[in-house]
C-alpha cells in the first residue's frame, strides 16, 4: 500500500448539516481542495456513522478524493450517527429519497461546478444504484462496488427463494444493534440524549419486516434498483469480487445498461473496497481507477476510461482450499460485451442411475461465511465432508485444458418429491488429484418458488418435474489432471434454513439432468493483454488505537458437535472491530456472537442467537454509554418464531429497555 501525503491541492474539511424539505437535518463531513474555483462533488452516503464506524475508511478515500480536485462528501443517513430524523426501513422510500434531495443540494453549492457523482460499498452502493433509478438531474455518474440492484434475488435475506440464516437473522441483528447507538454529544451537542431516546422509540428488528415478505412481492419490487434500470441516466462503474455474494449485481447491470455508459470490474476478492489488500488478494489501484471515472463524467476528460473492455474480470487460477488467501494466482482478461462473444455454454450430463439425496441437517457448516470481509475464517475450507453429504458427478478436464470457466454456471435437474417442499444446493467443486476438494461457486432453489420468485408453489406429491438454476458467477481455470464436481445436497444449513418435511429430501434421476459451464474460449486471449492496474494508494490513515489484550483470542468459526444427542453448533465471531480508540477520546468496544444449532435429523431443531455489547465512551468529558442487544429466532411447522430485545444504559442507569416478541407465519420458503 502507497499512502500518498502529496497532491495537487491541498485540503480542508468542515461537518455541516443538509437541511431536507421536512426539517430534518443529515450530517455532513465535506473535504474539498483549497482552490477559488468550483469542483465537482462526490458523495457517500450511508448509515455507517461518518463520526467514529466508517472514520478510519473514509480518511483513506476522501481526502484523496480532495486532493485531486473534488469536494468529498460523506453523509449519514437519517435517524444513525448525528443525523436528525429517526431509523427507517433500508429499502423504503424514505432514504432513497433523501439521498436524491443531498445530491441536489451539493449540486446548487457555490463550491460546486453542478455534477455529482455516487460511491458507495454495501449498502453504500445500492443506494447509490436506487438514487440513480430516481434520475435527479445532478447525479452523472456512480461506482458501486459489491451491491445489489435486487435484495431478494441477490441479498442476505433470500437466497433461490429459500429464507437464509446466516445471512438475515445474522444482519438484522446487526442492524439492530447498530441504530440503538447514541449519537456522539462531541458532533451532535447538548440535545443527543434526548434525541437517542426518540430514536430508539422507533427501533424496529428489520427481520419482522423481512420475514413478513417471503415471495418477491411490492415490498422487494420498491427496493429494488433493478426495477427501473430504464429510468438510471448517469454512468455505472460496478465492481464486485468472487468471493462476494453480491457479485451477479455486476453482470445483470452490464447486460441492461447501455454499453457507452456502463463499465464492470470483478477482481477475487471479498466483500471489501479492492485497495484494502485483505484476503483474498492481489489488490488495485482502486481509487486511481475511480479517478479516472470521475474525471472522464464529471469533467469531461478524455482519458479513455470508456476505452476498456465492458467488463474486466480476474480468472482465477486452481488453489488449494483454505479460509483465506494472502493472493490467489490467475489473470486479468477483458470482455467487450456481455453476454460475452469469447464465452459459450459446455453442458455435461449426469450419469448414473436414480439416486435419493436426503443430506444431513447440518450439511453446509463448512460453507463458510455468508459476507466474507477477508477475515481468516471467512471462506470455506476443503469441501470433501460437504461431498459426503451430497451426491456427486464428475467431469474430468482433458489434458488440452484448462477449462475456464466465467459466468454464471447452470444445473438442470430431473426431481422427484414425496412431500410439498424441499431446497436444492449445487455446488461446483475444484477435486485436485490427491482428492482436495476447492468449492468454486454455488446456487439454490427452493423447489416451491422453481415458477418464479413472485409465488409460492408447493410440489406434486410422488411426481417427477424439471427444474433448472443458476450458481453465482464465477470466474476460474480448472486445470488438465483435475476433476470438476457438481455436488447436489437437500440442506444446506445455516444458509438456508429447513422446513418440517424437508428431512425426507429428494429422488434425482439423472438421465435428464445437466451441467452447464459457461466456458470461456482460449482464442480470446489476444483480447486479454494489456490490462493492467496501479499499485493500491490511500491518504494517510486515522490514528486509531487498537489496545493489547491479554484475552485468548475468539475463533472466527468453531464448529461443536454433540455426539450424544446428534446437535452441531456453528459459533461465529462476526470480528466487527473489537476495541478501538479514536484520536478525539471516543473509546468503542464491539462484542457479537452468532450461533447456528441444528440437530442432524430434525430441521426443526434449527436456532439462531446473535447477542451484541457495544460499549461507547470517553474519559474527558466524561460519558459512558452501552447498548445490548439479543436476537433469537426458530421455526415450527408454521411459522417463525421471532425474539429480541435491547437495553440501552447511560453509565449504570437503564434508560431504555424493550422486548418482542413475534410469530410469522411461513410461506413456502
Amino acid at each position: 500500500m502507497i499512502i500518498r501525503t502529496d497532491f495537487p491541492y491541498d485540503t480542508a474539511h468542515e461537518d455541516v448539516r443538509i437541511p431536507l424539505q421536512d426539517g430534518v437535518e443529515l450530517y455532513a463531513r465535506i473535504w474539498r481542495p483549497r482552490t477559488d474555483e468550483a469542483v465537482p462533488a462526490l458523495l457517500e452516503y450511508l448509515p455507517g456513522r461518518l463520526t467514529d464506524r466508517t472514520a478510519p475508511r473514509d480518511a483513506q478515500r476522501h481526502p484523496w478524493y480532495a486532493g485531486h480536485g473534488y469536494a468529498s462528501v460523506r453523509v449519514d443517513v437519517r435517524g444513525h450517527g448525528c443525523s436528525g430524523g429517526n431509523p427507517g426501513d433500508a429499502y423504503g422510500a424514505q432514504e432513497a429519497a433523501d439521498g436524491a434531495a443531498v445530491v441536489e443540494w451539493l449540486a446548487q453549492q457555490p463550491w460546486c461546478t453542478g455534477p455529482v457523482g455516487m460511491f458507495g460499498i454495501g449498502r453504500g452502493g445500492t443506494g447509490s444504484l436506487r438514487i440513480a433509478a430516481l434520475a435527479p438531474p445532478a447525479l452523472k455518474a456512480v461506482v458501486a462496488v459489491c451491491s445489489t440492484d435486487d435484495p431478494y434475488e441477490n441479498g442476505v435475506h433470500y437466497w433461490g427463494g429459500s429464507a437464509t440464516a446466516a445471512g438475515m437473522c445474522a444482519r438484522s441483528a446487526a442492524l439492530t444493534a447498530f441504530a440503538a447507538r447514541p449519537p456522539d454529544p462531541l458532533f451532535a451537542g447538548d440535545g443527543w440524549r434526548e434525541q437517542w431516546l426518540a430514536r430508539l422509540e422507533a427501533v424496529e428488528p428489520p427481520l419482522h419486516t423481512w420475514l413478513a415478505h417471503q415471495t418477491r412481492d411490492a415490498y422487494w419490487h420498491l427496493g429494488s434498483a433493478g426495477e427501473d434500470l430504464g429510468a438510471v441516466g448517469a454512468a455505472v462503474l460496478a465492481v464486485g469480487g468472487w468471493h462476494d455474494p453480491f457479485r451477479d449485481t455486476v453482470l445483470r447491470l452490464l447486460s441492461a445498461l447501455p454499453a457507452d455508459r456502463v463499465r464492470g470490474l470483478i477482481g477475487p476478492w471479498a466483500h471489501r473496497y479492492p485497495d484494502h489488500g485483505l484476503s483474498p488478494g492481489p489488490a488495485v489501484g482502486f481509487l486511481q481507477e475511480t479517478l479516472r471515472w470521475w474525471d472522464h463524467w464529471l469533467k469531461g476528460a478524455d482519458n479513455g476510461v470508456m476505452d476498456e473492455p465492458l467488463l474486466r474480470s480476474w480468472i482465477s487460477g486452481s488453489h488449494r482450499p483454505a479460509t483465506a488467501y494472502e493472493h490467489l494466482e490467475g489473470r486479468w482478461v477483458g470482455d467487450p460485451a456481455w453476454p460475452s462473444p469469447a464465452v459459450a455454454p459446455v453442458t455435461y450430463g449426469l450419469q448414473g442411475a436414480p439416486v435419493i439425496v436426503a443430506s444431513p441437517q447440518y450439511t453446509g457448516v463448512d460453507a463458510g461465511r455468508f459476507v466474507p470481509s477477508g477475515d481468516d475464517a471467512d471462506l470455506p475450507p476443503d469441501q470433501r465432508e460437504e461431498d459426503a453429504k451430497s451426491a456427486c458427478f464428475e467431469f474430468p478436464v482433458p489434458d488440452a485444458g484448462p477449462v475456464e470457466v466465467l459466468g454464471r454456471p447452470q444445473v438442470t435437474l430431473r426431481l422427484r418429491l414425496d412431500v410439498p417442499y424441499g431446497q436444492v444446493v449445487a455446488r461446483l467443486c475444484d477435486v485436485a488429484p490427491d482428492g482436495a476438494s476447492t468449492l468454486v461457486t454455488r446456487g439454490a432453489l427452493n423447489l416451491s418458488a422453481r415458477q418464479g420468485r413472485e409465488k409460492a408453489v408447493p410440489w406434486p406429491l410422488g411426481a417427477f418435474e424439471d427444474v433448472s438454476f443458476e450458481l453465482s458467477a464465477i470466474g476460474h481455470a480448472f486445470p488438465p489432471g483435475h476433476r470438476i464436481r457438481l455436488a447436489l445436497s437437500s440442506a444446506y444449513w445455516p444458509w438456508v434454513w429447513p422446513r418440517a418435511g424437508s428431512e425426507a429430501g429428494w429422488t434425482l434421476e439423472p438421465a435428464g439432468s445437466a451441467l452447464t459451464l459457461p466456458v470461456r474460449s482460449a482464442a480470446a486471449g489476444a483480447a486479454d493483454s494489456g490490462i493492467v492496474f496501479e499499485a493500491p494508494e490511500q491518504a494517510p490513515p486515522l490514528a486509531v488505537a487498537v489496545p493489547a489484550t491479554l484475552d485468548e483470542p475468539v475463533p472466527g468459526r468453531l464448529v461443536v458437535r454433540d455426539v450424544a444427542s446428534g446437535t452441531w453448533r456453528l459459533e461465529v465471531d462476526p470480528r466487527y472491530g473489537g476495541t478501538r480508540i479514536y484520536p478525539d477520546g471516543l473509546e468503542v468496544v464491539d462484542d457479537a456472537l452468532d450461533v447456528y444449532e441444528i440437530q442432524e435429523a430434525d430441521p426443526l431443531s434449527a436456532r439462531t442467537r446473535s447477542d451484541w455489547r457495544i460499549r461507547m465512551h470517553r474519559p474527558e468529558p466524561a460519558w459512558d454509554t452501552q447498548v445490548e442487544t439479543h436476537a433469537e429466532t426458530t421455526c415450527d411447522e408454521g411459522g417463525f418464531v421471532v425474539a429480541n430485545e435491547v437495553v440501552c444504559r447511560e453509565g449504570d442507569e437503564v434508560v431504555f429497555h424493550r422486548t418482542w416478541q413475534r410469530r410469522l407465519p411461513r410461506a413456502a420458503t
